[in-house]
């Protein structure tokens, strides 16, 4: 019985992949992906999974206006989902299939028995694209550093990837106006700041008692420091993502103005301030209070997610609050959800999601 039902699913996919059914003909349409490859896909894509690019289904959420087409997704997505903005936004996203996903692979024959049209991929898993692929499934790669690292110019291809997958629907006019209006107006108000006055940030990517890891000239924190107007300590450090591991003893160093935690680490202010883990006294940031947890929105936001944007704002915002000090962030943050996506939010949630601390 299993074996029929594989060889009935891997037959179904690749029909689908050579654009024929039961009942004739099927429209199907080329889409590039993010390694320059050229995928069919049916023309009306109805059921997409996510395999391991963690923040896109929260992208395809918001630019549907609906989580219902995604058939699979990985865990790590739906523990973003369950802490941040997602699941209360969108509840159907609580209850997509993520048992199919392992790792960095995938259970294929469960995968294959949700029947995705197509399924989105790090572009990075060479090996899971490769697998998928063998079995008729649409695959396409979606990159996090083709762009180096740019989160602003990573947001805008992933928009445009999902603009040709599902054409004729999302707002992707809207999102590239808010993101280019966004960066414009915070490299506008830090242009004028001397270079021996713009703070110097240090990014805690992953934070406890054993391992401090940073962000150096090859991740995201150093795309996060220029476009805020800032310094980031670390980019002499020319390892990429997760290996730019760091000592207190470099850090004390380094020491830095501000420090932003994201939420890949569970660390907290607190654990800063109360010297859990380490003793901070000394550093600039410790003795300013001017460390920060980066926010959860619809996708932890130290990678490129839906709320870009909006968290280039707000870190331009904490680190020079007199030079946006006519920013109304909370008012901005409904403006785009509202704008870009079609949500409707509080004042009250934005400014949780995006607090500004008065100094």
């Amino acid at each position: 019985m299993h074996l029929r039902r594989t060889l009935f699913c891997a037959l179904t996919s690749l029909c689908l992949a050579a654009g024929l059914s039961a009942a004739g003909q099927v429209q199907a349409r080329a889409v590039t992906d993010h390694l320059n490859r050229t995928v069919e896909v049916p023309d009306e894509v109805k059921r997409v999974a996510v395999a391991d690019i963690f923040p896109y289904p929260s992208m395809i959420c918001v630019y549907l206006g609906t989580c219902k087409p995604i058939v699979a997704m990985h865990p790590t997505s739906m523990a973003a989902a369950k802490s941040g903005l997602l699941g209360e936004l969108f509840p159907e996203a609580l209850s997509i299939n993520t048992r199919v996903m392992q790792g960095a692979d995938v259970n294929l024959e469960a995968l294959m028995a949700l029947g995705p049209d197509v399924v989105f991929v790090n572009a990075g898993n060479k090996r899971l694209i490769a697998r998928l692929e063998s079995a008729g499934l649409p695959v396409l790669a979606v990159s996090t550093g083709k762009w180096n690292y740019d989160v602003i110019k990573t947001y805008e291809n992933w928009i445009a990837l999902l603009k040709d997958v599902f054409p004729g629907s999302g707002n992707s006019d809207a999102a590239l106006k808010a993101a280019h209006d966004v960066e414009k107006l915070v490299a506008e108000r830090t242009a004028a700041i001397p270079q021996d006055k713009r703070r110097r940030v240090l990014f805690l990517v992953q934070y406890d008692g054993k391992r401090i890891v940073t962000s150096g000239s090859r991740f995201f924190g150093q795309y996060w420091a220029q476009a805020a107007g800032a310094v980031n300590v670390g980019e002499t450090i020319a390892l990429e993502k997760g290996s730019a591991v760091i000592d207190i003893e470099r850090v004390l160093q380094w020491n830095p103005d501000a420090v932003f935690l994201t939420n890949f680490t569970r660390a907290t202010p607190s654990d800063i301030y109360n010297g859990t883990y380490h003793n901070w006294a000394g550093v600039k940031a410790f003795e300013r209070k001017a460390v920060y947890k980066m926010p959860l929105g619809l996708y932890r936001s130290y990678t490129p997610s839906a709320d870009s944007p909006m968290t280039l704002l707000w870190l331009a915002k904490t680190l020079y609050p007199e030079s946006f000090a006519d920013i109304d962030l909370a008012g901005r943050v409904v403006d785009f959800y509202h704008d870009v996506y079609g949500l409707v939010i509080t004042r009250g949630k934005a400014a949780a999601l995006f607090p500004v601390e008065v100094k």
